[in-house]
C-alpha cells in the first residue's frame, strides 16, 4: 500500500469507518458469492460523472484528442456518513436495506490483492472533493500537468459538483491496464474479513429487525455486530418540566 493509490487522505484517515448501504439482496451476494463488484462512472446515477475523461483534451502541439480509455475506470461509492435519512431513503427504497461497515484501509487492500506487482497502477481510493464550476474547469486544467498516469486519471473521478457535498463520498477505483469490456469488475473478498458491522434499516418495526437479523445470521453466518438504526428515535430523557 502506498501513498500514490491514496488520493485526498491521511495516514491517519486510514483507519477510518466507512459506511455503504446496499440492498438485501446484493448483501447475501456478497457473502455467497465472496465478490466485491465495482462498476463503471457511466452507470452512476449523475450524467457529469467522469466529465473530464469524456472531454475532449488538448496536446502540447494543440491538437485536440479524445481519451481512449475513459470507460476502463470502475468505481464503487461509500461514504464517511454514520447517519443519514437521504441514504436510506435512496438506496433502502423498500425498507430493506442495510448498510455495511468497513475501513479505508480494508478496502483497499482487497482491491490491491489480486494484482501484485500492478497494484500500484491500478488499485485506488480516495475522498471526493466538492468544487464550484470554475473550481472545476481549473482542476482539469491541472490535473495532467505531470502527463497521464493512473494516478491522475483516477483523481478525475474524485471531483463531484457542491451540491453533492452532503455525501461525503469516498471511492474505490480500479484501472483496467489492458482494456476494459464489461460495464462490471468484480473480485475475490473474504466478506467475513471485510465487513465488521451491518445495519439495519431505521423504518423497520421491532419486529421486522428481528427477523430479519435472524435470517442474515442463518444465511451469511456473520458473526459480528447486527444493529437496528435509531436514525428516527427520539432522544433519551424526552421529559420535560413545566414550571419551576
Amino acid at each position: 500500500m502506498t501513498h500514490k493509490n491514496i488520493i485526498n487522505l491521511t495516514d491517519k484517515d486510514l483507519n477510518a469507518y466507512v459506511y455503504r448501504v446496499m440492498p438485501l439482496n446484493r448483501f447475501y451476494e456478497l457473502f455467497s458469492k465472496k465478490q466485491n463488484v465495482l462498476v463503471r462512472p457511466s452507470k452512476w446515477e449523475d450524467p457529469f460523472e467522469n466529465f473530464i475523461l469524456n472531454a475532449p483534451a488538448r496536446l502540447p502541439d494543440g491538437t485536440t484528442v479524445s481519451f481512449g480509455f475513459n470507460n476502463d475506470f470502475y468505481g464503487q461509492c461509500w461514504t464517511k456518513l454514520t447517519s443519514s435519512d437521504a441514504l436510506w431513503r435512496i438506496y433502502s427504497p423498500d425498507k430493506t436495506g442495510v448498510r455495511v461497515r468497513t475501513t479505508v484501509r480494508k478496502l483497499l487492500t482487497t482491491l490491491q490483492a489480486p494484482h501484485g506487482e500492478w497494484a500500484h497502477e491500478q488499485a485506488f481510493i480516495g475522498k471526493v472533493l466538492y468544487l464550484g464550476d470554475k473550481k472545476l474547469v481549473a482542476f482539469g486544467n491541472e490535473v495532467f500537468r505531470d502527463g497521464l498516469n493512473s494516478r491522475a486519471l483516477a483523481e478525475t473521478l474524485l471531483v463531484k459538483r457542491i451540491a453533492f457535498r452532503h455525501e461525503r463520498e469516498i471511492r474505490l477505483l480500479y484501472f483496467e491496464k489492458d482494456k476494459a469490456q464489461k460495464d462490471i469488475y468484480a473480485y475475490h473478498i473474504n466478506p467475513h474479513a471485510l465487513i465488521d458491522q451491518v445495519m439495519l434499516d431505521p423504518r423497520l418495526q421491532r419486529n421486522d429487525f428481528n427477523a430479519k437479523r435472524d435470517e442474515i445470521h442463518r444465511r451469511t453466518g456473520f458473526k459480528g455486530k447486527i444493529l437496528h438504526s435509531l436514525l428516527y428515535a427520539p432522544p433519551k430523557g424526552m421529559i420535560f418540566p413545566i414550571g419551576a
